[in-house]
């Protein structure tokens, strides 16, 4: 796992700005730092060392030296493919998987990101042609960051490596704002940052003469076949335990994160790691980690865990931000720096549970009553009557079954988290910061890719392509790389994507909310009874009882007085939100976190607008 960043520019590229930009990511490979400059490509590329620790060092060269990659991730299939060139006659000096999808883009071209199973974004430097290649894989594991800028065209792993340069120009996107207050994460291709977008997952890039030209390499869509669920149950198993063994492909040890829930423990059975980590907080009712001690005594493994204060929560705060490089509002990103800096200290690679409520459907709010489902599949004109007449009769027990249920799903799901609606953001936000776009203008698109297929698959297909690479993986990477340690996400693997694709939606629900019905049955061998059915959790956080405690009642306070958030927002607005939730008239701490979230984001990034000082972020852990 690495970092990569750098420039392609029209005049001689400036090397002390490339080594500053390099320097801004240190975090995400502390163990070597390499550099690439010619006339008009400058690269830098930070290494944290997991496979060929002697020989991998980037950028990396091809033999003729035509070709020069930087590239961040694990290719899991790397020695298959080693072979499949060594039998075409290209020559290898190295074991690493670098040299895999550098040679392979010599060979193949850009079809070798079809032929690559892991997590990855990189770039390829072609000297001879003055072309440079990038992609990101599928899932959107490994971030992709681009900027055209005047003459300047740059890449990297992360926003924050383009700001030392002096060509890049740091503004603010407004534009941005107001759908992160709906989403609690910046849902737009274009960052916080004006002018730098994402690579989309599954997506390729070629830039030339100042030209860039994107292309989709894959599509992940959902394509449900009948099979006995039995049958199903035992080819996830089958899949998964092998995707589990391939992401364990590794010249350091090899740790895994653990909860109380069944995606963790799955990974962790399978696994069988010497070291397992779990974090919980110092009050009553948000401490999974006797679980997880629970579930290692039984099967024999470590578990090294941390309860994590209150005050050590909200110091860390300026840290989340700082290492989330765009707006965070996802509470649970908080436990899982905790956690992830609990592992660093003994560990550089972790597996987790990541991407299993997408692909099994593991989501609560996926989970409906088979008499709703019942309504759902009568004709539109009839649930639209019905709920007409349900809507001018006094409230009544049911009221809310006939309305929600005539309405489409695209009018009532926006993923698993819905902070402020349309109207209210409207109303918390300064006219600046206002916008005709809704909601609706980011899910819609996902919801027309597939209009003939259920509502489940629509909700899982919508967090697939949005939640999950957007919150999901974002915070996952910019948490752990923060602390030098390489996560690794087996579920998100394009062996176990080709099994669960094809699960029908009758298969993934049973009885009273037990979801991800086919994953469950599938670790019935090797997990005992009591955890197979154990409730969705993730990492619980009392700030909901914190913001009620007069001491973070005015923390709050104090950032929502600051003058320049009156830029951003109508103050008066927030104070009446936190003043309902201290007094206990309402639960506003979502819409609460959200807001204080990114004004932390915006004092760290333009400390200059805010009359403060420079954020010092602090180092990786010491193994």
């Amino acid at each position: 796992m690495c970092g990569i960043t750098g420039f392609i520019s029209r005049s001689a590229p400036d090397v002390n700005a490339l080594h500053a930009m390099g320097d801004t990511i240190k975090h995400r490979g502390p163990d070597g730092e390499g550099y690439y400059v010619d006339d008009h490509c400058a690269i830098a590329h930070r290494r944290l060392s997991i496979i060929d620790l002697a020989n991998g060092d980037q950028p990396m060269y091809s033999p003729d030296g035509r070709y020069v990659i930087a590239y961040n991730g694990e290719i899991y299939n790397y020695r298959e493919l080693r072979e499949e060139l060594k039998a075409a006659g290209i020559p290898f000096s190295t074991n690493c998987d670098t040299e895999v999808i550098l040679m392979g883009y010599a060979h193949w071209g850009v079809e070798v990101t079809k032929k690559l199973r892991g997590m990855f974004a990189f770039v390829i430097w072609d000297k001879e042609k003055q072309e440079l290649f990038g992609a990101r894989d599928p899932f959107g594991i490994k971030p992709f960051y681009y900027a055209p800028m005047g003459d300047y065209f740059f890449f990297g792993s992360e926003c924050k490596s383009f700001l030392p340069h002096p060509a890049f120009k740091k503004e603010l996107n407004p534009d941005a704002l107001k759908l992160y207050l709906t989403f609690q994460y910046s849902a737009l291709n274009e960052s916080f940052f004006r002018g730098v977008y994402r690579l989309l997952p599954g997506h390729y890039f070629l830039h030339r003469d100042g030209i860039t030209e994107f292309y989709s390499y894959t599509r992940l869509t959902f394509d449900p076949e009948n099979m006995p669920l039995d049958q199903r149950t035992k080819q996830i198993r089958e899949v998964v335990t092998e995707s589990v063994e391939a992401h364990q492909i590794s010249d350091v040890e090899v740790g895994a994160f653990l909860s109380g829930g069944i995606d963790s423990s799955v990974i962790t059975a399978l696994s069988r790691p010497d070291k397992t980590y779990s974090v919980g907080f110092e009050r009553e009712g948000f401490n999974e980690t006797h679980e997880a001690q629970a579930l290692c005594q039984e099967l024999g493994l470590k578990n090294y865990s941390k309860l994590i204060t209150a005050q050590e929560f909200f110091d860390i705060l300026p840290a989340i931000q700082y290492f989330a490089d765009e707006p965070n509002a996802n509470l649970s990103t908080v436990p899982l720096y905790f956690l992830s800096r609990l592992a660093a200290q003994d560990v550089k690679v972790v597996l987790s549970g990541e991407g299993a409520d997408e692909l099994f459907a593991g989501y609560e709010t996926y989970h409906t009553t088979r008499l709703y489902r019942a309504y759902r599949k009568l004709p539109q004109f009839l649930r639209s009557a019905a709920a007409a007449v349900a809507g001018r009769l006094p409230r009544f027990h049911g009221q809310g079954f006939l309305t929600k249920g005539a309405k489409d799903i695209r009018d009532v799901f926006v993923g698993q988290a819905f902070i402020f609606d349309n109207d209210e953001a409207e109303r918390v936000l300064t006219p600046k910061y206002r916008s005709p776009l809704t909601w609706k203008d980011v899910t819609g698109p996902y919801f027309d890719a597939i209009p003939d297929a259920d509502d489940l698959i629509k909700m899982q297909y919508l967090d697939l392509h949005l939640w999950q690479p957007l919150d999901i993986l974002r915070k996952a990477d910019r948490m752990t790389m923060a602390n030098a340690l390489e996560l690794r996400v087996p579920y998100l693997d394009r062996k176990v994507w080709s099994v669960a694709r094809a699960i029908p939606s009758s298969q993934k629900m049973r009885g009273k909310m037990v979801t991800k019905y086919p994953l469950r049955m599938a670790a019935v061998p090797f997990l005992p009874d009591d955890w197979i059915n154990r409730p969705k959790a993730g990492f619980l956080v009392p700030f909901i009882a914190w913001l009620r405690d007069e001491k973070y009642y005015n923390w709050a306070k104090e950032i929502i007085d600051r003058e320049y958030v009156s830029e951003f927002f109508d103050r008066d607005y927030l104070l009446d939100l936190l003043e309902r939730h201290y007094s206990g008239q309402e639960k506003t701490h979502r819409k609460l976190y959200t807001v204080l979230s990114f004004l932390i984001w915006y004092q760290v990034y333009f400390p200059e607008k805010c009359g403060a000082e420079p954020f010092v972020p602090p180092a990786p852990p010491q193994r």
